[in-house]
C-alpha cells in the first residue's frame, strides 16, 4: 500500500483548480498558490510545463498512484487499439477504487483507496483487496457485511455533491455496483478540464 505523501489538497493550490470539485478545497477561498511566493506573477508555461502540469493533474485527480504505476498504465495505454489518450483515461476508470468512488459508495477517491484496502469490497463474489484492480465491463461490486453499514457510505450515498455516471449500474438496496462499459473522456464526469492527448505527449518526447 502506498502511502499519501502529501496534504490531499496541496495539489488544488499548486494547479489553481479544485481537482475533486470539493466545496472544502482552499482553492475556493485562496487562488493563488502554497508557500511563500504563492503569490507571484507566474510566467508563461513552456510546452514542456504545460505537458508535466496535464499529467501531475491527471495523475494526481486518482488520488495515491505513483508515478511507476501511472506510467505503466500509460504503457498499456498505448499498447491497445486506438487513441492512446482515451485509452489511458478508460484503464484509469476501469480501477477498482475509482469504480468505488463513481458508485458513491465513499465520498473522495482517497477514502476508495483506503476503503478497498481494508477488504470492505466483493467483486463478482470474491474479496478484492487491491485498489489498481482492473474492473472489466459486467463485473459486480458488492460492499460487504458490516461494511454496509458504516456512516461514510451511508453519507456518501446521500450526498447531493456528485452524480453516478451512466457506465456505473448501482443499486443502493443491494449495495452493488456493476461496471457496464469503459468510459470515453466525454463521459467522465471530471470537476476541470482534464488533457490526456497532452500527457501522451509528455510521455511521447
Amino acid at each position: 500500500m502506498s502511502k499519501r505523501s502529501e496534504a490531499k489538497y496541496k495539489l488544488d493550490r499548486r494547479m489553481g483548480e479544485n481537482i475533486w470539485g470539493r466545496p472544502k478545497s482552499p482553492v475556493n477561498k485562496r487562488e493563488y498558490g502554497p508557500g511563500q511566493h504563492g503569490q507571484r506573477r507566474k510566467g508563461k508555461l513552456s510546452d514542456f510545463g504545460v505537458q508535466l502540469r496535464a499529467k501531475q493533474k491527471l495523475k494526481g485527480y486518482y488520488g495515491n498512484i505513483t508515478e511507476k504505476q501511472f506510467h505503466r498504465t500509460y504503457v498499456e495505454a498505448e499498447r491497445r487499439k486506438g487513441d492512446t489518450g482515451e485509452n489511458l483515461v478508460g484503464l484509469l476508470e476501469s480501477r477498482l477504487d475509482a469504480v468505488v468512488y463513481r458508485s458513491k459508495f465513499v465520498p473522495t477517491v482517497f477514502a476508495a483507496r483506503q476503503f478497498v484496502n481494508h477488504g470492505h469490497v466483493n467483486v463478482n463474489g470474491r474479496r478484492v483487496n487491491i485498489p489498481s484492480f482492473r474492473c472489466k465491463p459486467g463485473d459486480v461490486i458488492e460492499i460487504r457485511g458490516k461494511a454496509r453499514e458504516m456512516a461514510l457510505v451511508l453519507e456518501a450515498l446521500q450526498s447531493a455533491e456528485r452524480d453516478i455516471p451512466d457506465y456505473v449500474d448501482v443499486d443502493v438496496n443491494k449495495m452493488t455496483s456493476t461496471f457496464v462499459r469503459i468510459p470515453r473522456l466525454g463521459d467522465i464526469p471530471y470537476p476541470v478540464h482534464m488533457e490526456p492527448n497532452l500527457v501522451v505527449e509528455f510521455y511521447s518526447r
